[in-house]
């Protein structure tokens, strides 16, 4: 049974990272440590784990359960953990999320299985979420791609979805384009059973909120959650000035993460975290590799300008 029973997403919701040790092994300690830390942030309504940001696609099935066991002993009393769904057939999907409901998970964020990207039918994508909704009573997160890539539901499809599986509850919104994102908000917050819009355009995420997301799930949540919390409640206020402020050093930090090449954004939040004395350690597991020197300096200055290290290097404020 999940401890919040009730839940629905909504709010800040950080994706935290899984520190690893030297040998790649699983820092417990550390994670534990880092769940606690993001999960007092004010403002934060739940985490999220084994997704991208805790390199999931590395971990095997028990590594998962283990995950999952660990965030409950550090944070699960006091707040929902949302559990992330990632497998490309929907049989092991299915099994992912019972594991996630008996390990006290509040919510399932499914990710498109990477078949997808060869094409799919609204038909098919309905089953996935329809085997996994039925071996699961949780809410459900959609997790949706841009449509350029082929892993992203068109509306009509996410409508379908909605329509078939009531326990869908919001959709973690990555879309990438501003006029399909506002099309989302307008059209899913607007239904008979409300699907709330969480916005993962952390490059963009001044913008993506004032659209009027009901929330916001973002691996950059595991080292700036406290200024997204702040974000969200100037905007809930519309407190522009607030906003725009924040919004300033959200960007020191996001222009850095979300780079090119995508792939290391994670690599480089474990980074950030070492620089301000959160993480001892910034391994992660191939074929992900240690960022270079240069890339590391960018990242402390960019810490510098979000008001979140001194030039001496010196920590400023919580994550």
């Amino acid at each position: 049974m999940p401890r919040f029973a009730t839940y629905v997403p909504q709010g800040v919701i950080p994706a935290i990272l899984l520190p690893f040790k030297s040998d790649l092994s699983i820092d417990d300690a550390a994670f534990k440590r880092h769940a606690q830390d993001v999960a007092g942030v004010e403002g934060v309504t739940a985490i999220t784990l084994n997704a991208h940001s805790t390199e999931v696609s590395s971990c095997t099935f028990d590594e998962q359960r283990r995950v999952l066991a660990l965030a409950q002993e550090a944070v699960g009393e006091r707040m929902p953990i949302v559990n992330g769904v990632y497998a490309d057939g929907s049989m092991d999907a299915a099994r992912i999320a019972r594991m996630a409901a008996d390990g006290g998970a509040s919510c399932l964020l499914v990710f498109p299985p990477n078949i997808f990207r060869n094409g799919q039918r609204a038909d098919m994508v309905v089953e996935h979420f329809r085997r996994i909704a039925d071996a699961s009573d949780l809410p459900i997160i959609i997790f949706q791609y841009p449509l350029a890539g082929g892993m992203g539901y068109p509306l009509a499809t996410l409508l379908k979805i909605c329509e078939a599986v009531p326990s869908v509850r919001a959709i973690k919104d990555g879309c990438a384009n501003p006029e399909q994102h506002e099309q989302h908000i307008r059209t899913l917050q607007s239904l008979p059973r409300p699907v709330n819009v969480l916005s993962t355009h952390s490059s963009w995420l001044f913008s993506s909120m004032v659209m009027g997301c009901n929330g916001l799930l973002s691996g950059s949540g595991s080292v700036i959650a406290d200024l997204q919390a702040r974000l969200y409640r100037a905007l809930q206020a519309n407190d522009l000035v607030a906003a725009r402020e924040l919004n300033t050093r959200i960007r020191a930090t996001s222009t850095l993460f979300y780079a090119d090449p995508r792939t290391d954004m994670h690599n480089r939040m474990k980074e950030a975290l070492v620089l301000m004395g959160k993480l001892e350690c910034a391994a992660v597991r191939p074929p992900l590799m240690k960022l270079p020197a240069e890339e590391i300096q960018r990242i402390r200055q960019g810490l510098v300008a979000a008001g979140l290290l001194a030039a001496d290097g010196r920590a400023l404020r919580a994550a």
